[in-house]
Order: structure tokens, then C-alpha cells, then sequence
């Protein structure tokens, strides 16, 4: 299937009939599900269902299989690569999963939680909390992301360092094949050898695959103390040597590495009045580290701290004495896309490469794209515990995005493949955390091998053969 047919009125009727009158809404009642985060696409669509259970999920697929009808899986709208988003054709049916959002169950004996796809993620996190239990995912969209967009894309957020991704933390899921037939496997089984794992399959998949319904997530104790601080740097490089001897020193405990620029912080505390810089003096790099384990952490963590401070690995320090000082540490990092938008960021990238890459990738990077248009300014942060670098491009200081891009034509895919160029050439990941969806595309062609993208073409095929999942996205139909 190369685009999405249009759909015939008796298919319309019957998914109408299958969610009943508050199951579904028309394209023009249901402006929410066709705008992106970044404001780069405007979705279309011909009828949004909302299913309430696992067999009308079931039903749907069945009826847009049999007919060819294209089906968009939307979860809680904060894809940034347009994986939930037609914007190209009215004809596609948009599924979204938002009511098919409880907890169902949660084991602490098992370590385990089953939760719907619709289930928002700081809700998990409530629901956990609740059992003094915790689920590790986490991010700054935890507010609006939900567990099945979460599992799509493999998610990766703030705490991979020691959690892992969304794949890490489940166990077992349910979901509903392009044919309808359901594959129900939410056992929380630590290990099951018996065949190919659908279940990583599936992950990741960004909805082309199948409809993830519920999944059994891993649940880890509260940690009885947790401590964060943020360190002044002079550089990524130092940075990276902070990292490697918090590690050695504090083994397990490093939960979450977040790596800041100046200018990020300059951008959060601009656009954002309640936050401020802790410091007295502004520094050029800045690491936030949270480490969190048993009881007499704290007093490791400071000493280790104060040892680091003298032997020249960090500039500066600040530890956060409460869980508001903690909040707000957080908030310098949590808030730094909102940040980059209201400056103006025309280009937003999502990289990874060998973490003993990351200052020189960053140094090329700043290099290529200084290079293309002097004056240009970089944000770039992220998880340097594992690789994922974000760099957000802005217009000089002092100049509107539109008018700038308006007089440098072109100026945007330039500034993307010389990212992405890079990237490659320090073995790098064009996609890390937000995968392909459909801006992507070309950068996936480009840069996979074609082995790669055979087999993949070949998965697809074979799971969903009439191509009514997702199409146009991750793969071209």
C-alpha cells in the first residue's frame, strides 16, 4: 500500500458502530490530534476512534485490514519526528488509545505492573508510588506521553544510565496484530526463551507493526535516599571525566547524567522568570547528576564531590538540600525544549555516538555548522551517559527565526544534513531516542545499511502484508 485508500462509508459506519457514539470524532471536532509539538506538521484525517477495550482495538483492525484502510496509532501527541501525524491525506483513520488508560494490576512480589497503552506516564509513576514502588522511565513530557507511545518509539529519557529504555522495563505485552488477532503475552516473566521475542519486535516498531494495548512493566524499590547535583564544567571533556569517576566511585547509584550548556541555561532562565542560574558566576558547561540508593548515600556523594572539586574535575558545585531545590535543578534540564521553541530553534536534532566521542562530535558539529553560516547559535546538551546529544540551531542573537530563515532559503535542510553528517562520521545514530516517524525517512535511507533496511521491508511485509499500519511512516509503502 503506497498511500492510505480512501475509506468507503460502510467501513466509516461500522468503525462507528464498534466504539459506539463517544467513541469516535470527526476531523473537525478533534483539532488536538493533528498538531505537532514543534509545529512543523499539521496532521489530517478522515475519523478518530477512540476504543475503550483490548477486542475493539481487535474489531477496528479487522475491519481496516479487510478493507485497505491506512490506520495512525496516536498515543499522547508528543512525537516530535511526525510518526502520528497524515500530513499529506485526509483518507487515514486516526486510533487513538486515550481511554484504554488504567493501571490493571500491580504485583509487588512479581516487581511487576500492568498498565494500558493509554495510561499517561506520570500516572504509572502515581500508581507505583502508591505501593512504594517505582517505575524508572521517565521523562519531560511524562505529563502528556503515555506507556504505548512510550513502547513505540522505545523511549528513552532521563534515567537510561542505570534503567535502561523502555524495552529494559518491560516484560511482557499485549497488543493487537494488522489482521486483529490479538497476541496476549502479559506474563512478568523475567526470562521466556520460546522463539522470536514479538514483544521487542514490537517495541520500538513505531505502531507499523501492531497495536501495543497493555504491557507488564518492571517495578524497582524506592530508593531511600536520592541526591542531585549540579556541576560547573569548563568543557564536555571534563564532563566526561566527571562521569567516569562518579561511576567508579559511586558504581550503581548514578541514576541520571545530564549534560547543559551555558547557553541552554542562559535560554531556560530568559524564557522561564522563576528559574535562575545557582550560580554566582556563569560557566560555560554544566553536569546534572541524581545519584539515589540505601541509606548514607548523601554522605558518599559529598565526599566524592569535595574530592572532585579538588582534583580540578569540576568547577563548581551544587546540591540540592530538599526536594524543591531538587525539583528546580531538574526543571534547568526539564525545561529546555519548552526553552528552545520560544527562542526560535530551527533545527532540532537526536543523535547518539560512543560516549568517548561525544567532545569531539560536539566540537565537529559546532564546527560544520559555524561553518555554514557564521553567527548561528548552538544548544547542545543531553544524556551523556549514554550517547544521546541533542543540538537545537537558533538564528544569531537579536534576530527573528522567520525573517532570518525567510532571507537564507534552504538554510534548515543544510544545517540537518550537516548534523547528520556528522553523526555518521563519528559512528553515530541519526535517530537515538524519537525514532523515524516520517521526517526521517530519507536520513534512514541514507544512512542504514541495506541489509538492514531488506530485512526490515521484509518484517513489514510479512506482519502487516496490506500495509494499513502506520504507512508512510519508518518505511516508505
Amino acid at each position: 500500500m503506497t498511500g492510505f485508500a480512501t475509506p468507503d462509508a460502510s467501513v466509516i459506519e461500522r468503525l462507528k458502530a464498534i466504539v459506539g457514539p463517544s467513541g469516535w470524532r470527526a476531523p473537525d471536532d478533534a483539532a488536538r490530534y493533528f498538531d505537532d509539538p514543534r509545529g512543523r506538521f499539521h496532521g489530517r484525517g478522515h475519523i478518530v476512534l477512540l476504543p475503550g477495550a483490548t477486542e475493539e482495538v481487535a474489531a477496528i483492525l479487522r475491519a481496516c485490514n479487510e478493507s485497505c484502510t491506512g490506520v495512525i496509532p496516536w498515543g499522547g501527541g508528543t512525537g516530535v519526528v511526525a510518526g502520528q501525524l497524515s500530513p499529506d491525506s485526509d483518507n487515514a483513520v486516526i486510533l487513538s488509545l486515550e481511554r484504554m488508560n488504567r493501571v490493571r494490576e500491580i504485583d509487588v512480589q512479581d516487581f511487576a505492573m500492568v498498565a494500558e497503552a493509554g495510561c499517561i506516564l506520570e500516572n504509572a509513576h502515581a500508581a507505583a508510588a502508591a505501593q512504594a514502588m517505582m517505575f524508572p522511565l521517565s521523562m519531560a513530557s511524562k505529563g502528556s506521553c503515555t506507556i504505548g507511545g512510550n513502547l513505540a518509539t522505545n523511549a528513552g529519557g532521563i534515567q537510561v544510565l542505570r534503567h535502561g529504555n523502555a524495552r529494559d522495563l518491560c516484560l511482557g505485552i499485549e497488543a493487537v496484530l494488522p489482521s486483529g488477532a490479538v497476541l496476549s503475552e502479559l506474563a512478568p516473566l523475567r526470562k521466556n526463551n520460546t522463539g522470536y521475542d514479538l514483544r521487542h519486535l514490537l517495541i520500538g516498531s513505531e505502531g507499523t507493526l501492531g497495536i501495543i494495548t497493555a504491557a507488564t512493566l518492571v517495578l524497582k524499590p524506592l530508593d531511600p535516599e536520592t541526591v542531585t547535583a549540579l556541576c560547573a564544567l569548563t568543557s564536555p571533556t571534563q564532563a566526561q571525566r566527571l562521569f567516569a569517576a562518579l561511576r567508579k566511585r559511586l558504581g550503581e547509584s548514578l541514576s541520571g547524567l545530564e549534560l547543559l550548556s551555558g547557553l541552554g541555561i542562559r535560554l531556560v532562565t530568559r524564557h522561564f522568570s522563576a528559574l535562575r542560574d545557582p550560580f554566582d558566576q556563569p560557566h560555560a558547561w554544566f553536569l546534572l547528576a541524581e545519584m539515589s540508593g540505601p541509606e548514607g548515600l548523601r554522605d558518599r556523594v559529598e565526599t566524592a564531590l569535595a574530592d572532585f572539586l579538588h582534583e580540578d574535575l569540576l568547577i563548581d558545585v551544587v546540591i540540592a538540600q530538599s526536594e524543591a531545590q531538587r525539583a528546580n535543578l531538574w526543571e534547568l534540564r526539564e525545561r529546555t525544549p519548552e526553552a528552545n521553541r520560544a527562542e526560535g530553534a530551527f533545527c532540532n536534532s537526536d543523535t547518539s555516538v560512543p560516549l568517548s566521542r561525544i567532545d569531539a562530535f560536539i566540537g565537529a558539529t559546532h564546527r560544520g555548522v559555524m561553518a555554514i553560516q557564521p553567527g548561528l547559535r548552538i544548544n547542545s546538551y543531553g544524556h551523556i551517559g549514554d550517547g544521546n546529544i541533542h543540538h537545537n540551531v537558533f538564528p544569531p542573537e537579536g534576530l527573528k527565526k522567520a525573517e532570518f530563515l525567510a532571507d537564507h532559503p534552504g538554510l534548515v535542510e543544510t544545517v540537518r544534513e550537516e548534523i547528520n553528517r556528522v553523526t555518521d562520521a563519528f559512528g553515530g545514530a541519526i535517530s537515538a531516542e524519537h525514532g523515524i516517524g516520517r521526517l526521517k525517512l530519507e536520513d534512514l535511507e541514507r544512512y542504514a545499511g541495506s541489509a538492514k533496511l531488506t530485512a526490515l521491508r521484509q518484517i513489514k511485509a510479512a506482519l502487516d502484508p496490506n500495509g494499513i499500519l502506520n504507512p508512510g511512516a519508518l518505511l516508505r509503502g
